[in-house]
């Protein structure tokens, strides 16, 4: 079975130094990690290419719609404070700038581009995975110890209970803020899942120290540790929204409850341990704009249009 065919770079980009690298490869656009100016900056290049099977005019229209569509709401988020990849560049005409929509022949190298800021961190989904292998794994080796030593064994497990559920209900109402930033702004995310959220580093506590003090003032076994160290992941750091490329701006409340869902849908099936603690998410959406209470409330609608058509099937 052959590879999905990547076309050419456009031509601007196609004599980079180090070149673009690919990242992912979606449906609508391909995404590269390039640099922006110096070799030393990294930057996010986003390309829709063209659709062999649309019409020509059709294709440039559609493709010059969305890159102009999403390069618009990032900037205006930008612009109300809300953590975003910043816009550094954008081509919607594609990379042959030929503005002659009549000539069905004519074949474009690239498509249409946005190059944007390069968001470093881990995606939520990647930080929530890690987690919840680390607390399964955590659990399997605490429970043969706690027949041999429970009196030692419980409180342990207890204590580190509680102080992850709060580092994962901390990291519920940064992204709950974030969210909630979002919508205030009037803008829709379209495809809200925990892919599309970055944990960018900023003032990092030494993780792995407080690990190993924890660890050292009760004695347990080697392979505990060892297991602890190596999957757990850090939460601090800033949440950043990325890929707007399904965005819009709205100010219904349906619209932003649809959001939710959508994200609340993702940690349910993504990331079943985390599902209990969505409360703590929609709590500190209230608290981000006045206009909360009425989504939470278009909220509970959604989900039960939701459930009926997956009654329904």
């Amino acid at each position: 079975m052959e590879s999905a065919h990547i076309p050419p770079l456009p031509s601007i980009f196609m004599h980079t130094n180090p070149s673009p690298t690919l990242i992912a490869q979606g449906a609508e656009a391909h995404l590269y990690k390039t640099s922006f100016l110096t070799p030393s900056t990294p930057a996010a290049l986003k390309i829709r290419p063209s659709k062999p099977y649309r019409h020509p005019i059709l294709d440039r229209r559609l493709s010059r719609q969305r890159i102009l569509h999403e390069a618009r709401c990032l900037v205006k988020l930008m612009r109300e404070g809300v953590l975003v990849p910043g816009v550094l560049a954008l081509d919607w005409e594609g990379s042959n700038n030929n503005n002659n929509e009549n000539d069905a022949g004519n074949q474009q190298t690239g498509g249409a581009w946005l190059l944007m800021e390069w968001i470093e961190g881990p995606s939520v989904r990647l930080v929530l995975e890690k987690w919840e292998v680390w607390m399964k794994r955590r659990l399997q080796l605490l429970q043969p110890l706690e027949s041999g030593s429970p009196k030692r064994t419980e409180p342990l497990k207890c204590v580190e209970e509680q102080e992850e559920e709060e580092r994962v209900r901390d990291l519920m109402r940064k992204i709950g803020y974030a969210v909630g930033s979002m919508h205030k702004a009037g803008v829709i995310h379209g495809d809200l899942t925990t892919s599309n959220i970055i944990l960018r580093k900023n003032a990092i506590k030494d993780r792995e120290n407080n690990n190993s003090e924890r660890l050292d003032d009760i004695t347990i076994a080697d392979s505990v540790t060892a297991v602890g160290d190596e999957e757990l992941q850090a939460m601090d750091g800033e949440i950043v929204l990325i890929d707007f490329g399904l965005a819009g701006q709205s100010t219904q409340e349906e619209d932003r409850a649809v959001d939710l869902y959508v994200l609340e849908r993702a940690f349910g099936s993504a990331h079943p341990r985390t599902e209990g603690y969505f409360g703590a998410l929609l709590q500190a959406y209230r608290e981000s704009f006045k206009g909360a209470p009425n989504v939470l409330r278009k909220l509970e609608e959604v989900r039960m249009r939701g459930r009926k058509r997956s009654m329904v099937g």
